[in-house]
């Protein structure tokens, strides 16, 4: 009778959570409706006129469908690789370094970006890559020509994918950090004492040490092939990127937003949750598959 009286506990603790999961993420689901009609707001969702896949049709026929999903695949698969690669190599060289407190302050430093809004990055970085900001100060010092990083489609997504890596590697590498600390210590010892160099125990004891949280990492970061960061590129693009930078999420947000294409920003909303619901089964499969890793 104890236990039971605690677990009604903990599901009397869950109503609250249920009841915000079903207010914002259930009910405004029958709004999908639109993807089907010509919306107009002053009938209503039931009030509209039903045209089945004309929206779908037209969305395919437009010729920046191409681009847009270009871009998000892109920009999206471009952050997933940097994030794996660069939190695995500033972990394997933070794991060399023996000064704790150093170690500790690194951490410390690279997480921190990781909770900053992109709306208080995104005017920073705006401001670094101006014309007159700090890096074309830094260009011309070295004898180049000041470049308008935020207006060039040869630019944007460079920058685009190397301010999000700076932002998130932080997160990545304080994983890998932690899975680290699960190799057994004893391995380096005998290791060194057969006269194992340092890059010879990074390679044969480190990183298979740490080989299925990478895995996991990687087969988990599928779900998000679609996401190509919506808060970030809404504050740093203009109209003269649209070619490379605009995604399909900001591309929902002009057409539904500001050009009241309600039925078609739907459209291209729901084709792609449906992908994305696609990748992250197939990512906890893998995971499963490949990592042992499972959340049912």
């Amino acid at each position: 009778m104890r236990n039971r009286k605690a677990i009604a506990a903990y599901h009397l603790m869950l109503i609250p959570g249920f009841v915000l999961l079903i207010l914002f993420s259930i009910i405004p689901m029958s709004g999908i409706v639109i993807a089907f009609e010509k919306f107009v707001p002053a009938k209503g969702i039931w009030g509209s006129k039903w045209i089945g896949m004309k929206n779908f049709e037209y969305m395919f026929s437009l010729p920046d469908s191409r681009s847009i999903f270009t871009n998000t695949l892109v920009i999206a698969v471009s952050k997933i690789l940097c994030q794996l690669i660069v939190p695995v190599f500033v972990a394997l060289m933070l794991g060399e370094i023996r000064s704790v407190w150093f170690k500790r302050t690194v951490q410390t430093v690279i997480y921190l970006p990781h909770f900053l809004s992109w709306v208080v990055l995104g005017g920073i970085i705006t401001n670094m890559c101006s014309l007159d900001g700090i890096v074309n100060r830094m260009v011309m010092v070295f004898g180049g020509q000041p470049i308008m990083f935020l207006a060039s489609n040869a630019w944007f997504r460079k920058v685009i994918i190397l301010t999000d890596t700076w932002k998130e590697f932080g997160f990545g590498t304080v994983i890998y950090m932690a899975a680290m600390t699960g190799i057994d210590e004893t391995l380096y010892e005998s290791a060194q004492i057969d006269g194992a160099t340092r890059m010879q125990r990074i390679w044969y004891i480190t990183l298979p040490g740490i080989l299925s949280t990478i895995v996991l990492m990687a087969t988990l970061s599928l779900g998000n092939v679609l996401n190509a960061g919506f808060e970030q590129i809404l504050t740093l693009y203009n109209p003269l990127v649209y070619q490379t930078g605009d995604i399909l999420d900001t591309y929902v947000y002009r057409m539904g937003i500001e050009n009241a294409q309600y039925g078609l920003a739907t459209a291209v909303g729901l084709l792609k949750s449906v992908l994305s619901m696609i990748l992250i089964i197939l990512s906890y499969y893998m995971a499963g598959r490949f990592a042992n890793y499972s959340i049912f």
